[in-house]
């Protein structure tokens, strides 16, 4: 069986200690030879397994998420697995259980969806690791399965497979010099952030509610919906407005604190994130935002700030 290690996959083993390249090594040497030793990840075609760091010198316990193929694996996801962690109790367990049997329904679509969103980001993070060093080392590094279920049970909902994902690989986007690296200068929120929106958004909507009772049913207001997951804001530091997934139809929308009419965005997350990578890889093909640079961050023409103009340098590939 043939194992690939993704190359961020090892630059984040690098970063971890300098045991952990060997222990991943090691882990490899592993599954080629008991390609199920993982166990479900929650998402359709990823399994996970646990590295126990005392094993190896300078090496922290790991949590790992691989692909399996027929013919192949492909190492995706790593990350320190904190010793309190408690996604090997059976309350975890129960909860990954059931979001395999929600996601069960078509297997082969989910997986589908990983790949798709897991090449896109790895795209837009190659492009940020080699020309917009700042905007790189702002993302924060993913999170495990433990605490996307912590997110479900604050929101009540379940978090729908793209973003799940997106959340294994990175967790956030504290900003490159303050300029989020999505376009428009957005930034991937972080789950507290998404936690804390959702609650204000939510209770918004309670408010017109009691509103509501009282108008024409063709006059009543939905600033909100329980289905409505806040994913990307105006900017690291500013949630006054931005993107939401809506878990039940699949598509982005955008929100603003000022309960302004919601409106629909006609893109997935995955093809707002392929959309990004593909702006970053073409430039001279983009039509929705130009991408540039001031320093080592990555600032999209758009939402550019007139005193950084002169500063602005179009990348042109």
């Amino acid at each position: 069986m043939k194992v690939e290690i993704q190359p961020d996959v090892r630059d984040i083993a690098a970063q971890l200690g300098a045991g952990v390249p060997y222990a991943l090594k090691v882990l490899a040497g592993q599954l080629a030879d008991d390609p199920d030793m993982g166990r479900p990840s929650g998402l359709p075609g990823i399994l996970t397994v646990t590295v126990d760091g005392d094993v190896f010198e300078d090496c922290p316990d790991l949590s790992v998420g691989y692909i399996r193929e027929p013919d192949r694996i492909e190492i995706r996801f790593l990350r320190a697995a904190p010793s309190t962690e408690p996604s090997t109790d059976a309350q975890d367990q129960d909860q990954e259980q059931g979001r395999d049997q929600d996601q069960s329904a078509d297997p082969a679509a989910a997986a589908v969806t990983v790949r798709e969103v897991a090449d896109a980001w790895r795209r837009i993070t190659g492009w940020l690791k080699h020309n917009a060093p700042d905007s790189y080392a702002a993302l924060r590094a993913g999170v495990g399965p433990a605490a996307i279920a912590a997110v479900e049970g604050d929101l009540g909902i379940r978090i729908p497979v793209e973003l799940h994902v997106l959340w294994l690989l990175t967790a956030g986007d504290d900003g490159g010099d303050g300029w989020g690296c999505l376009p428009g200068n957005k930034a991937l929120m972080t789950l507290d952030a998404v936690a804390a929106v959702y609650r204000v958004r939510m209770d918004s909507q309670a408010h017109e509610d009691a509103l509501n009772a009282d108008r024409p049913e063709d006059e009543r207001i939905t600033v909100w919906k329980a289905t409505w997951i806040p994913v990307v804001a105006l900017g690291p530091a500013d949630s006054t407005s931005g993107l939401y997934l809506d878990a039940e139809s699949g598509y982005l929308g955008r929100w603003s604190r000022y309960n302004e009419g919601p409106d629909e965005v006609l893109d997935t997350l995955v093809t707002y994130l392929e959309e990004a990578a593909d702006m970053l890889e073409a430039p001279a093909l983009a039509t929705r935002d130009k991408p540039g640079l001031i320093g080592g961050a990555l600032v999209w023409l758009s939402s550019i700030d007139p005193a950084q103009e002169d500063r602005w340098q179009p990348w042109t590939g």
